[in-house]
């Protein structure tokens, strides 16, 4: 946010600035007369007294910043001077507009921070850094398991699973399930290979908190680490999750850029003027009501004919408590690594009947092969090597897919899904369904009795 640009838009000069009860008393523009020192760096988690750095543009002023005036709204007193707008404003009052709130840009500009070590064109964005470069780990394929067969299906089960499938719809007709003859069961498998990357990604950025005293762990207390040196685990494997942390070394206190460190500002919703349009008579005054045959003009009993009300908003002060320092007057920067945790899957279905071999994803199936370790080999020893083929290119790619991450694991799978074509004849009619996984669901889009009762199936 530019400090010299106006609250009120490009039509708005502020003509007389904020006017306390104070020695500091005037902003004549967006720039206090008064200049900030140099940083002072205030706690430390050593608790000891607060050093002078040599950093620009840093803490409060020997002076002090001027009054906030609690973090509170004020509330008006007898005989005490209130803080309130005394900026350029709107000629009439404004409508209340209920969705009005006050514009406060929480945004320090980058030129204003100052250069952390390890830490250099760091912006806003949560831009990620990359990872350090390593040396892939001395691997060794381990002892591999011989692949075992699936238990098959008989015509007493694939009969009952078909059952089970009419019976889910309620246009189908049961009598073709329960009268079909089957003149053949073909059993198959299907194969459903998954691989998994478990990544890290690491990105920073400045943050602000408005500064209530807590401790301040300031570059007076050494250098900030690098984004990644420092050392954070994982809450679980092989799961997405998000984690913030403060780099540690890294705080500052700053004024607030959005308030000028006067801890409010003006209220957005009245524009400073503290009243707004009546809503009862639309700023009338009166209304116009029939009596006695005739239409006569009645004061508003809620503004008493002023046309006008007190802003709820900012209780007629025309400011309002700043959004960003919530009314603090000074913000704690400080910079913030996000640690980004990604699983990145990929896989591959081999499936050589009419089945879609998108339906082999969501059964159940044996796991015939698994392994997980820091970087996995490709599977070599599976019968069918189309599986084989399949791992030996998404390694590869997982190799050099993520660049911005740094791989903490990997882990690979073969699943073995049992697949039954069932082949029957029914009347005049030949036809065929399939069932499987272990759940024996129902493949069957030639059912001859899809509806029932005079119902259409579209």
């Amino acid at each position: 946010m530019d400090e010299k640009k106006p609250l009120l838009g490009s039509k708005a000069v502020i003509s007389e600035g904020f006017v306390v009860n104070s020695p500091i008393q005037r902003y004549p523009g967006g720039t206090p007369q008064t200049q900030y020192p140099r940083e002072t760096l205030v706690g430390a988690y050593s608790g000891g007294p607060s050093q002078q750095s040599d950093l620009p543009d840093g803490g409060p002023p020997q002076g002090g910043y001027p009054p906030q005036g609690g973090a509170g709204q004020p509330q008006p007193q007898s005989g005490t001077a209130v803080q309130q707008w005394k900026g350029e404003m709107h000629d009439q009052e404004v409508g209340d507009n209920r969705d009005a709130a006050a514009a406060t840009l929480c945004t320090q500009p980058i030129e204003k921070m100052y250069e952390v070590p390890g830490y250099s064109n760091m912006g806003f964005d949560g831009s990620r850094v990359p990872p350090p470069s390593y040396e892939a780990a001395t691997r060794q394929p381990t002892q591999r398991a011989e692949i075992q067969g699936l238990p098959q299906i008989d015509e007493i089960e694939a009969r009952n699973a078909l059952l089970q499938h009419v019976s889910e719809h309620c246009c189908y007709g049961s009598g073709a399930a329960q009268s079909l003859r089957f003149t053949d069961l073909k059993h198959s498998s299907a194969f459903h290979y998954t691989l998994e990357t478990f990544g890290e990604a690491r990105s920073t950025a400045w943050a602000y908190d408005p500064y209530t005293n807590q401790q301040i762990d300031g570059p007076q207390n050494g250098h900030a680490p690098g984004p990644w040196d420092i050392l954070v685990a994982p809450p679980s494997m092989f799961k997405k999750q998000q984690s913030h942390i403060e780099v540690p070394h890294s705080a500052v206190i700053k004024p607030c850029h959005t308030c000028m460190a006067m801890g409010r500002v003006q209220c957005q919703k009245c524009f400073g003027r503290g009243r707004i349009q009546c809503t009862s008579c639309d700023g009338f005054g009166h209304k116009t009501v029939f009596r006695n045959g005739e239409h006569e003009h009645e004061s508003c009993h809620w503004c008493h004919g002023d046309g006008s009300q007190s802003c709820c908003t900012c209780h007629g002060f025309g400011m309002v408590k700043c959004t960003c320092c919530q009314g603090h007057c000074s913000l704690k920067c400080y910079i913030k690594l996000t640690i980004t945790w990604t699983n990145h899957l990929t896989d591959h279905i081999v499936e050589r009947t009419a089945l879609p071999d998108h339906l082999i994803r969501n059964v159940a199936g044996r796991v015939v092969f698994t392994e997980t370790q820091q970087r996995v080999w490709a599977i070599n020893h599976f019968p069918d090597a189309e599986i084989n083929n399949a791992s030996n290119r998404l390694v590869s790619q997982h190799t050099t897919a993520f660049p911005s991450e740094k791989i903490l694991m990997q882990r690979h799978k073969v699943r073995i899904v049992p697949v039954t074509q069932a082949m029957y004849k029914w009347k005049d009619t030949d036809s065929d369904y399939f069932v499987y996984g272990f759940e024996k669901k129902v493949y069957a889009p030639n059912y001859p009795q899809q509806c029932c009762c005079g119902c259409t199936v579209l």
